[in-house]
């Protein structure tokens, strides 16, 4: 599914009239919020397990666990986690912790095995999370095999991902969950996207990182040299699905078709950035040409911590020395972006946070999609 070039043409227009006007969407007011929100430790612990691990987290791409039997092993929140796709093609998740003394039973990372063979005393698990064997068994004594299979977690892969829940036996409705965003992410084609690298970045805390996702009104002071090179700074576009945010920013390209008719724009799609912002944790944005980058924070076990996997998505395998060096220069032009602007810059947010410099933050009008996430992190934690 792609997106309709209408749709795209009318997001193209929207970012047109902001940057002919100097103007932005705009939420109807300003939003402080107190900096305990971001400090207490009682209130980060209550937030997170309600907020990560009660709702659905979009936690694997499909194509990390793209052939059967192969897998993705974390550690999210503080729970491991295996999720595999079995035999026949189905996903699953499973707590990575052997039933009969807690070992995990496979190492953090992607790979593909049939089996999964605990370290400890070689109990093994098959990729649908069932107990195939056990060494010694017969000296061992009774043990009901059928409830001795990995802890299965809720799962349902859809639209490119692999959404779970970090509790086990808690269900949930990822059409429910979704609403109309589902379509928005369907025209992604996450599932049929090439994965060029990943890699782990430590970060500040969960909502000063995330904070930095939400906006575009940093982009031309810090982001100068990297992102604010493409893009118009304090332009964004902002639209809401439950939870979930649809954000487009403006390309510096509007400065050009702004003086065109639209029949002479060619593709649109070319003029804006589409950043699809999964609540709670998940950012996608398309950036360069046929590149994406892939966000996922993970909350470290303190309010000052946090785990960022970058995921860097190309259309096709890159074969030409050219494509493997438009590929390389997006990849590292990301991570700079991240690591050392917006995680530096947030390192030292943090730092002050302590020194009661500020009582609160203060959300702009032209900061509606920071607005709308603190808002979503109230209403399910509450």
């Amino acid at each position: 599914m792609t997106r309709p070039i209408e749709e795209t043409m009318d997001l193209a227009r929207r970012a047109v009239t902001h940057y002919v006007n100097r103007t932005t969407d705009q939420a109807p007011d300003t939003y402080a919020l107190d900096v305990s929100a971001y400090t207490d430790p009682d209130r980060y612990r209550h937030e997170v397990e309600r907020v990560f691990r009660e709702q659905p987290l979009a936690l694997v791409l499909s194509i990390e666990i793209a052939t059967p039997n192969s897998y993705r092993a974390t550690e999210v929140c503080g729970t491991p986690v295996i999720v595999t796709r079995d035999g026949e093609g189905k996903a699953h998740a499973f707590l990575n912790a052997c039933r009969h003394r807690g070992a995990p039973v496979c190492a953090d990372g992607r790979g593909e095995a049939r089996q999964f063979s605990c370290p400890y005393h070689a109990w093994v698990y098959d990729t649908k999370g069932a107990l195939v064997s056990m060494y010694g068994g017969k000296s061992f004594g009774d043990v009901d095999i059928e409830k001795m299979g990995l802890r299965e977690l809720p799962c349902v892969e859809k639209a490119g991902l692999v959404w779970v829940c970090l509790t086990p036996g808690k269900s949930f409705d990822i059409d429910e969950w979704l609403g109309d965003f589902a379509a928005e992410l369907e025209t992604l084609d996450l599932g049929n996207w090439y994965l060029y690298d990943q890699r782990d970045l430590p970060g500040p805390g969960w909502k000063v990182a995330w904070d930095g996702y939400l906006e575009a009104y940093h982009h031309n002071t810090l982001h100068a040299e990297t992102v604010g090179k493409y893009t118009v700074g304090n332009l964004m576009l902002h639209d809401t699905y439950g939870p979930h945010q649809r954000i487009v920013f403006g390309r510096k390209s509007l400065k050009e078709i702004a003086r065109k008719p639209e029949t002479d724009w060619a593709d649109p799609s070319e003029h804006i950035r589409l950043i699809h912002s999964v609540f709670p944790n998940t950012s996608i944005s398309g950036v360069v040409g046929d590149h994406a980058l892939v966000s996922q924070v993970f909350p470290g076990p303190n309010p000052d911590s946090t785990l960022t996997r970058q995921s860097i998505l190309c259309a096709k395998k890159p074969e030409t020395d050219v494509e493997k060096a438009a590929t390389e220069g997006f990849s590292q032009m990301t991570l700079r972006a991240v690591r050392d602007e917006d995680y530096n810059m947030g390192f030292q947010i943090q730092k002050t946070l302590s020194s009661k410099a500020n009582e609160a933050f203060v959300f702009g009008r032209n900061e509606p999609a920071l607005q709308h996430y603190h808002d979503w992190v109230a209403r399910l934690s509450g």
